[in-house]
C-alpha cells in the first residue's frame, strides 16, 4: 500500500469537512459545545489518526516479517476507517474508484478514478 491511498482520500474527506467548519459560509458548528459541532471535531480527529501513516509504511522496508505483519495490520485498520467515512460521499462526483476497495486490492488494482 502507498501513501499516496491515504493522501488522496484524506484529501477527498477533508473536502467535504473542512466548510462544515468554515466561518465563511456561515457556519456556527465546529467550535461551539453543541452535540453536532463536537460529532464534526470528533470525526475530524479520526481522519486525521487514521491518515497518520505515512511513518509506518517507511519503517515497513527495513521490519523484520513480524513487524511487518503488525504494520500491516494497522495499516489495513487505518485506510479501512478512512474508507467507511470516505464511502458516506459514494455519490460524489470526486470519489474515487480506489476508496471502496480493501487495503489488499490496492497493490493490484489502478488507481484511476
Amino acid at each position: 500500500m502507498d501513501v499516496q491511498h491515504f493522501e488522496r482520500i484524506t484529501a477527498f474527506i477533508e473536502a467535504r469537512l473542512t466548510p462544515l467548519f468554515d466561518a465563511e459560509t456561515g457556519s456556527e458548528r465546529g467550535f461551539a459545545m453543541d452535540d453536532t459541532s463536537r460529532a464534526l471535531r470528533a470525526l475530524r480527529n479520526s481522519v486525521l489518526e487514521a491518515s497518520a501513516v505515512k511513518g509506518l509504511i517507511a519503517k515497513r522496508e527495513t521490519a523484520d516479517q513480524r513487524m511487518r505483519n503488525v504494520i500491516d495490520q494497522s495499516v489495513e485498520h487505518h485506510w479501512d476507517v478512512l474508507r467507511g467515512i470516505a464511502r458516506q460521499w459514494e455519490d460524489h462526483t470526486d470519489f474515487r474508484r480506489e476508496f471502496k476497495r480493501h487495503a489488499w486490492e490496492l497493490d493490484a488494482a489502478p488507481t484511476s478514478a
